[in-house]
């Protein structure tokens, strides 16, 4: 069904026409590579892609990247490319694959030359490609080869509309060239990192506009249901983008690092994640998250009435959009040193991510605050979640941040059944690092000047220049703005293993810290899945379901309780267990593990064995001078 495109300009400045869009590329090197993509088959998702080279080197090589910057896999995208062949001139040209990724052509110097290839599209991520009837999406990663010694030059992208999709229309952060007016035909990409940087969303999406300090931003949804309220979500959008650069760079707009920005939502059935890109962010979330229309019938002020107020699955999204965003600065620009240059064949390693994605974590949430989005007690119910998520991972007495960090490739991206006792998210515990590093700030001060953890940011912005850092400059600027050296506690706290002083640094800042009993399956040491019975997800290190001999992959059917009378009874969720186990401190449990049945001695533990933490507000005036 074809769907009309909405548009919605808040502010003053409208979003300029594409045409109206400066290409930023260098205007006197003429583009040597071009890319023509096409929609060859939609319903065997293949996009078709012919790139011309017009000044090739003899034996021209040619790669396609393992992997996406901000996802720290390798993914081996060449497993989808299809039916590669060469040509020059009039005749046709063998190719030598390499290796896994890379291909050498047996051609000259002398002439242009064209490679054509398909490349399968079916993953609906937001790391990859995706091609049907309904929707299609890219990352240059997936579908544009690199050419080998050419990569500082200007690319060009032409992007051909399918002949059965005329109410298609195009978004991406690229620089328009010659496009007609729904965005297809020709794009500039300044070099391959900037064509890697800039993915494509094609189709029937829902499309809007706004200007946030004086910035152009598109806000463009794919999936979205009639119900969807689009002008809330480019209301706060713009919220949380305004907030985000004046946060960066207050009232010197000059200073703003993008001239223009897209976001991307992709909205499914099931599904969440983002990836950051210079200039946009591809998004995905559940259909069901989407602000809607019934929701916000009157809505003059969404913190002070029940009617407008985010839900869960909304204020979640939003969180998303404000960590993307701050990845424009954090990560995009400011970077681990490692990260000057992306190596496209192979992992790139770097101690770093605790900070990039870390302390990203912590300032999504916080801006939303700070955009009026959420308030202090919302903030403090996502912190707690945070702070929970961290105390319940076994990993982070084995694992740094840092070294979380460095193998990212191996154990973050790679997780299985064991992860919990093996690592820690440097995303979780990062943000809880720069929670303590903000609150130990607040408290230093420098005569009678109070120094936050927004100053070290924007120091680090000055003094890296919006490019390269090392641990180095985090330490440096700290010592400039206090006056002391912050090594002993990044050492702690980065390169340590022992929990962070979280109770303290809270209480000190009008947050009361209360040590709830833990739910029982996490008392049990027990990650689990419950539809008609239990399955074991992992088996926490050091837990009482650890010391019975509990292991992923088994199926809890029931519990034997001893003593004069005793009696066995089936469970179908693992709270049933305390109907039936009475004053017992040890019972037997009943599993099934590969159609064996095992009985597993199981010593419960004392309801206060663990805490869940939970937070309030014990000093309003505190909590609010920390999180304004």
């Amino acid at each position: 069904m074809t769907r009309t495109i909405h548009r919605k300009t808040l502010g003053k400045a409208a979003m300029p026409s594409n045409s109206n869009i400066q290409p930023t590329a260098t205007r006197h090197t003429e583009p040597q590579i071009h890319y023509r993509i096409e929609l060859a088959d939609l319903h065997a998702h293949l996009y078709g892609v012919t790139l011309t080279i017009d000044q090739p080197a003899a034996q021209q090589q040619v790669s396609l990247p393992v992997w996406i910057a901000g996802s720290y896999m390798v993914r081996e995208f060449s497993k989808q490319l299809i039916s590669l062949t060469a040509r020059q001139g009039n005749h046709s040209v063998a190719l030598q694959q390499l290796d896994k990724c890379s291909w050498q052509v047996d051609c000259t110097a002398d002439g242009p030359l064209t490679l054509h290839y398909l490349v399968h599209a079916h993953d609906n991520s937001v790391r990859t490609a995706w091609l049907d009837s309904q929707r299609g999406f890219f990352n240059a990663t997936s579908l544009c080869l690199r050419v080998a010694g050419s990569e500082d030059q200007p690319h060009v992208l032409a992007l051909v509309p399918h002949t059965a999709l005329p109410t298609w229309a195009v978004a991406t952060g690229l620089t328009p060239l010659k496009v007609n007016p729904r965005g297809f035909g020709s794009y500039l990409a300044a070099d391959y990192d900037e064509l890697a940087d800039c993915p494509v969303e094609m189709g029937e999406f829902w499309s809007g506009h706004f200007t946030a300090c004086g910035v152009p931003h598109r806000f463009v949804v794919a999936g979205a249901t009639p119900a969807f309220d689009g002008e809330r979500l480019l209301q706060d959008a713009q919220k949380i983008c305004e907030t985000a650069l004046r946060f960066w760079h207050g009232n010197q707009r000059a200073h703003i690092p993008h001239t223009r920005y897209v976001f991307m939502l992709n909205a499914v059935a099931e599904g969440y994640g983002g990836l950051e890109h210079r200039n946009s962010t591809a998004l995905i979330c559940q259909r069901a998250d989407l602000p809607r229309l019934s929701d916000t019938p009157a809505r003059s002020d969404a913190l002070k009435t029940k009617v407008g107020k985010p839900n869960d699955g909304y204020t979640t999204l939003l969180g998303l959009i404000s960590h993307e965003y701050f990845h424009t600065w954090n990560v995009k620009r400011l970077r681990p040193a490692e990260f000057a240059r992306y190596d496209y064949t192979q992992e790139n390693y770097t101690e770093l991510l605790w900070f990039f994605e870390g302390f990203t974590s912590y300032y999504d949430d916080k801006l939303l605050r700070r955009a009026g989005l959420i308030d202090d007690v919302h903030y403090l119910r996502l912190l707690n979640k945070t702070i929970n998520q961290v105390l319940q991972t076994p990993g982070r007495w084995v694992h740094s941040v840092a070294q979380s960090s460095f193998e990212s490739w191996t154990k973050y991206y790679r997780a299985d059944a064991n992860t919990p006792n093996l690592t820690v998210s440097y995303y979780t515990k990062g943000a809880l690092i720069a929670l303590c590093l903000d609150l130990a700030l607040r408290q230093h001060g420098v005569k009678n000047h109070r120094i936050s953890l927004d100053d070290v940011m924007r120091g680090l912005w000055a003094r890296c220049q919006g490019g390269p850092m090392h641990e180095a400059d985090l330490l440096a600027v700290l010592h400039e703005l206090t006056g002391r050296s912050w090594a002993r506690e990044i050492k702690a706290w980065v390169h340590g293993t022992r929990d962070l002083p979280l109770q303290d640094a809270l209480t000190a800042h009008g947050v009361a810290v209360h040590h709830d009993p833990a739910q029982l399956a996490q008392r049990l040491g027990l990650r689990v899945s419950e539809d008609h019975s239990i399955q074991i997800k992992q088996v926490l290190s050091g837990s009482a379901a650890h010391a019975a001999g509990f292991a992923p992959g088994d199926e809890w059917l029931g519990v034997e309780i001893g003593g004069k009378t005793a009696s066995a009874w089936r469970l179908k969720k693992i709270d049933e267990l305390l109907l039936y186990v009475g004053r017992a401190k040890k019972v037997t449990a009943l599993v099934s593990r590969d159609r064996q049945l095992l009985r597993l001695p199981l010593n419960l533990p004392a309801v206060k064995a663990q805490a869940s933490w939970r937070l309030s507000i014990l000093d309003e005036a505190k909590v609010t001078a920390w999180l304004d």
